[in-house]
């Protein structure tokens, strides 16, 4: 998977060591850190845009993003749909959350569904709960999932 900042810059290093750079960086500027993890899709016709953002929030100092995309011609229902996002932010958490575990940054996994059951997204919200808190990750839904309904969702539109 290729990452990249909010500002197009693709990442040459791995995300890992991205990750691990601008937390020692911004530590050292003297902010607290937490990180967010959330995916969105857009269908458009046959194609499915995907698209995974990493944010880092500076308590109280705004915060920055790196950003995953890709694209799958699968046919999927909308739960399904909603279960892929869910595994695809899963993954990235899983895949940087030792090194946030050494650096003491609280983790949290955003999931694009609703929690109103008169959205179709609600389909999905007790598998993508139960998938992401079995994990051990905090879950955040919609209205406070804002890294997968906000910023990963701004760049599938």
């Amino acid at each position: 998977m290729t990452w990249k900042k909010f500002s197009g810059e693709v990442i040459h290093s791995s995300i890992l060591e991205e990750v691990e750079q601008a937390i020692i960086r911004e530590t050292e500027n003297g902010y607290k850190l937490k990180v967010c993890i959330g995916t969105d899709s857009q269908v458009k016709g046959t194609v499915t845009d995907f698209a995974t953002v990493i944010v880092l929030l500076r308590e109280h100092h705004g915060g920055f993003m790196y950003i995953a995309q890709d694209k799958s011609t699968q046919q999927m229902s909308i739960k399904e749909r909603m279960l892929v996002e869910v595994q695809k932010s899963i993954e990235t958490a899983y895949s940087i959350c030792d090194l946030l575990d050494i650096y003491d940054v609280d983790l949290e996994v955003h999931a694009d569904i609703n929690t109103s059951p008169m959205f179709k997204s609600n389909k999905a919200l007790n598998e993508a709960m139960g998938y992401i808190l079995s994990m051990g990750f905090i879950f955040k839904a919609k209205p406070e999932a804002f890294a997968s309904s906000t910023c990963a969702d701004k760049m599938v539109h």
